[in-house]
């Protein structure tokens, strides 16, 4: 498999190149030449196949011979070594959930799966490497607890101050030795432009060997694919007929891979009925469905923080799957904006009637798919739900009026000491500590 820039203006990679690189040095995110179809009998008897074997048959395609066989299964094996189970709401409602993993966030299946990629392909390498990435919360967590103690790799995560909840921070700020957290007085935004512009100096470059671990790498992008396939395994499992009844599935949206994800698996032939992307107050894509109109915004910060993305970087792999035309990704994307109320009262609801806990990121997917359901009698959907509730204790405590009780994973952190450094939003002070490790 190669891979090419979106913006055409850079040479055709492997995806070791690609992997490597992170983004392509004409600014734009590496995406496949082809989509693969899937065989048709991983799907047809997908109840048959382990977590394992259907996440080496989605992954391999896209890996190609860049990883021996046998590696790329290792690799597989210890990412989804996790718990990913599909858990019944209501009749019309079942919660996936990716909170299983180390450090309690759908993006540990990414990043574990990058980590491992990176490390195989930098083991025979003469010069260090430095994983540098923006974090609007989970991606720093995922990151930092994939890459920790790895040889012959750096890790430098920017997240913007006082907008990560403190589970959050304690996960990306705790750990030290070959991690180092920038704490950024500006937003997540300006985190992700700081990384944008690293990734573009030239100068910079020829003396730090720089890779991403956002979802803009394709190694952390595409394997986010798995828990698509797993959460039909399941769907199909529990119940007679849900083969021709596909789901609906709803993903709380902020940078938007991992929505883009489940939408390059269903149009590799996993069944999904629609998309719907669920966004809090940040709109620019509610709004484009609406109006066509792309206008990127300054984020504005909400209970739900892993998604106040203003400019979210990979909807333009989403035109992309759907070659920029409009009237085709509408009939498979659907997105909506739900207020900070909207969600505190899903929160109180589903807690209260149906005994089940929300993080904020999962109640504003659960308040847009319940929405869409309503317009739509007789189908059934699927709500991702990204992030453990334990992980924003200080928003849903308050609303459900209850103490959650500590995993042991945070339970482990959270009076661990901070080890972060703060900087303002300068592109040239993050250049300046980048050479200062160099």
């Amino acid at each position: 498999m190669k891979y090419y820039s979106t913006n055409h203006n850079a040479p055709i990679v492997s995806f070791k190149e690609a992997t490597i690189k992170g983004q392509a040095p004409d600014k734009g995110l590496y995406f496949p030449e082809n989509i693969p179809s899937l065989p048709e009998d991983l799907i047809k008897n997908i109840r048959h196949f382990s977590k394992e074997e259907i996440a080496y048959r989605v992954i391999a395609p896209y890996v190609g011979e860049a990883i021996p066989k046998n590696e790329l299964q290792r690799i597989v094996n210890d990412t989804v070594n996790f718990d990913i189970p599909l858990v019944k709401i209501t009749d019309t409602i079942a919660a996936l959930e990716l909170y299983h993993g180390p450090t309690l966030a759908f993006k540990d299946t990414g990043a574990r799966f990058m980590s491992r990629c990176l490390g195989y392909f930098v083991k025979d390498n003469d010069k260090k490497v430095t994983v540098l990435v923006a974090t609007s919360g989970d991606t720093g967590g995922a990151v930092a607890n994939g890459f920790y103690d790895v040889e012959g790799v750096d890790v430098v995560i920017l997240y913007p101050s006082g907008k990560v909840s403190s589970v959050q921070e304690k996960q990306l700020t705790t750990l030290g030795k070959n991690i180092h957290a920038l704490e950024v007085d500006g937003t997540f935004d300006d985190c992700q432009q700081m990384v944008k512009q690293a990734f573009a100096d030239e100068e910079l470059n020829k003396q730090v060997f720089l890779t991403s671990a956002n979802s803009i790498n394709v190694a952390r992008w595409l394997p986010q694919q798995f828990y698509y396939f797993f959460a039909y395994q399941q769907w199909v499992t529990a119940s007679s007929g849900a083969a021709e009844n596909p789901p609906v599935i709803c993903v709380p949206s902020g940078n938007f891979g991992n929505i883009c994800a489940g939408i390059l698996a269903h149009v590799a032939g996993l069944p999904v009925q629609h998309f719907i992307a669920a966004c809090n107050a940040n709109d620019v894509v509610p709004a484009f469905m609406q109006t066509q109109q792309y206008i990127a915004k300054n984020a504005v910060a909400t209970i739900s923080n892993a998604m106040d993305v203003g400019n979210p970087s990979n909807f333009v792999r989403i035109l992309r799957i759907f070659n920029n035309e409009f009237v085709n990704l509408q009939k498979v994307l659907s997105s909506v904006s739900i207020t900070d109320d909207e969600t505190r009262a899903t929160l109180k609801s589903v807690y209260t009637n149906q005994q089940y806990l929300l993080d904020p990121h999962g109640a504003v997917g659960y308040s847009a798919l319940h929405r869409y359901l309503q317009h739509h009698p007789g189908q059934k959907g699927i709500v991702l739900e990204t992030a453990h509730p334990v992980k924003f204790y200080d928003v849903v405590e308050p609303v459900i009026g209850e103490k959650i009780p500590l995993p042991p994973a945070v339970a482990a952190q959270i009076n661990a000491e901070k080890k972060s450094t703060k900087i303002s939003a300068d592109g040239a002070l993050l250049k300046d500590f980048l050479y200062s490790m160099a």
